[in-house]
């Protein structure tokens, strides 16, 4: 029986460590998965991301991390809010497509769509915020059709794979998501 959040081409479910560690162990040593990820750079050990996915099951109120599946179960990434304050009514979003043969497919939008609808209509939180890095033209086009806009710019902030690299800051509000998806509403 499916169980999570369902979009039109995925879900996401909660972690687990039976059906994702590997992948996610696997995937976060994997250059060329991690070339435009903040991580990936040291060598990640099973024990770490044992460890991540233990914190995970423990903080949620501050992290809510999701594995992305197909809608036929098969597991392709990972999604998550982080850094939420619900005084603020703000949280930091990310996703990443693990299986490289499903770059370019989709699925990443469609996760960041239903992290949205969690985000908004679940949590009743009012704004998201997420980054990548200036040239990975992929994040850009799954955030901009999420809804997200450029707000900002940190020039060279991070080093990553020999050069220095923009920090690009897109986000999205309550209203902004409401409009996307054809709903007109005034909530803050």
């Amino acid at each position: 029986m499916a169980y999570g959040w369902e979009g039109e081409l995925i879900r996401l479910v909660p972690l687990d460590k039976e059906r994702h560690l590997d992948n996610a162990t696997r995937w976060m040593n994997d250059p060329e998965i991690t070339q435009w990820l903040l991580v990936g750079d040291f060598p990640l050990m099973r024990i770490a991301e044992e460890e991540y996915f233990d914190a995970r099951a423990k903080d949620q109120d501050k992290d809510i991390a999701f594995a992305i599946e197909t809608l036929e179960g098969e597991h392709i990434g990972f999604s998550g809010l982080h850094k939420i304050s619900f005084r603020h009514g703000t949280a930091q979003s990310g996703t990443f497509i693990g299986l490289v043969d499903q770059w370019g497919k989709g699925y990443g939008t469609d996760a960041a769509k239903v992290r949205l609808k969690y985000f908004f209509e679940v949590l009743g939180l009012r704004m998201v915020t997420s980054g990548y890095l200036e040239g990975n033209d992929r994040s850009q086009r799954m955030l901009a059709k999420a809804g997200y806009v450029e707000y900002g710019r940190l020039p060279n902030e991070f080093w990553k794979r020999g050069a220095y690299r923009d920090h690009v800051m897109m986000y999205i509000d309550r209203n902004m998501w409401a409009e996307s998806i054809g709903v007109t509403r005034n909530q803050g």
